[in-house]
């Protein structure tokens, strides 16, 4: 699946998380955490501890019940089309469901990395499948070679020349870094960095899967590109919303309480707390919040499920500038 399903799973068991006793929440983390442990030591990367003799408790009381409710019967989960957050991961991996996570596209036939189950980094897309060879280009583009590269685009030589070169080497469009052990790990796309007003610049993918942490946010956009601050436009968590809302004093189900000044002052200490590693510069001032989801049918998702960022900032433009009023 592609990792917005993943995502929409651990939105939903966070969200449940959050409602239900505080033993639970703690007993959940205890499972994903020992379980991950369990994980890094048979992959051969970390220790045996003596909180491996819980897991046979902690299997039972939680990772079977997840698994039961996702088929049961499960291996392996395949997932690719786009980064799947480290954190997402890290809770399936955890929970005893192998994530398997490759890269790769349509021009590359499709596949040009993967991971292996007994040499497995979940937040990584793998390593090259056999006789492919990546390596980075300017601004830290991922370049392909190999026999899964395309001969080109049909009857357009231009467009050909501009995403292979004379050598043969296929510029992917995607930032990466490539780690000593081959592994590529894909951080962004060249042409979605934000380049702020003042010059800073920053690949938004980053900072919208750390908002996704949070069960109240469905889904989320950053924009600021030549702007003197970022902002965000959020879609609210149909459940989570009206609890939200009751909690500041407003009625969820009238338009105006989007727009309550004291809402959008929690939404965004909700969204600096879940971004508060980035650097400084990286901080969302003002928030547009929603509640009808960006879908492949209303034109603002692909059919991979990934936002279409110009569709949704043209479809919110006068919203977008209402946020930067008087700047």
């Amino acid at each position: 699946s592609v990792p917005r399903i993943y995502e929409r799973i651990h939105s939903a068991i966070s969200a449940k998380l959050e409602e239900g006793p505080p033993l639970r929440k703690k007993l959940f983390h205890l499972a994903v955490e020992v379980g991950w442990a369990r994980f890094e030591h048979e992959q051969g990367r970390g220790p045996w501890k003596a909180s491996f003799l819980l897991w046979p408790l902690l299997d039972k009381l939680v990772a079977q019940k997840l698994l039961a409710r996702l088929g049961g019967r499960l291996r392996t989960a395949v997932t690719g089309g786009a980064a799947l957050d480290a954190d997402i991961s890290r809770m399936f991996v955890g929970l005893g469901l192998p994530v398997v996570q490759g890269y790769g596209l349509t021009e590359t036939s499709p596949i040009v990395t993967g991971n292996h189950l007994d040499h497995n980094f979940p937040d990584s897309v793998g390593q090259p499948i056999r006789g492919v060879q990546v390596k980075l280009g300017a601004q830290n583009a991922l370049l392909v070679k190999g026999p899964n590269v395309m001969m080109g685009y049909w009857n357009n030589p231009e467009a050909t020349r501009a995403m292979i070169d004379e050598d043969g080497w296929l510029n992917t469009g995607d930032i990466a870094r490539i780690s000593d052990t081959g592994h590529v790990y894909i951080t962004g796309r060249l042409k979605e960095i934000i380049v702020l007003a003042n010059g800073e610049k920053l690949p938004p993918a980053d900072m919208e899967a750390a908002i996704l942490h949070d069960p109240l946010i469905d889904q989320v956009l950053i924009y600021g590109e030549g702007k003197p601050y970022l902002v965000a436009l959020a879609v609210l968590n149909p459940v989570v919303w009206p609890d939200i809302a009751a909690k500041v004093g407003v009625r969820h189900d009238l338009p105006e309480s989007l727009t309550d000044s004291r809402v959008e002052a929690k939404v965004l200490r909700r969204i600096a707390r879940n971004i508060s590693a980035f650097p400084g510069y990286a901080k969302v001032n003002r928030v547009l919040l929603l509640t009808e989801p960006w879908t492949i049918d209303n034109g603002l998702l692909t059919p991979k499920l990934s936002m279409k960022r110009d569709k949704i900032v043209a479809r919110f433009a006068k919203e977008i500038d209402a946020l930067y009023e008087g700047h």
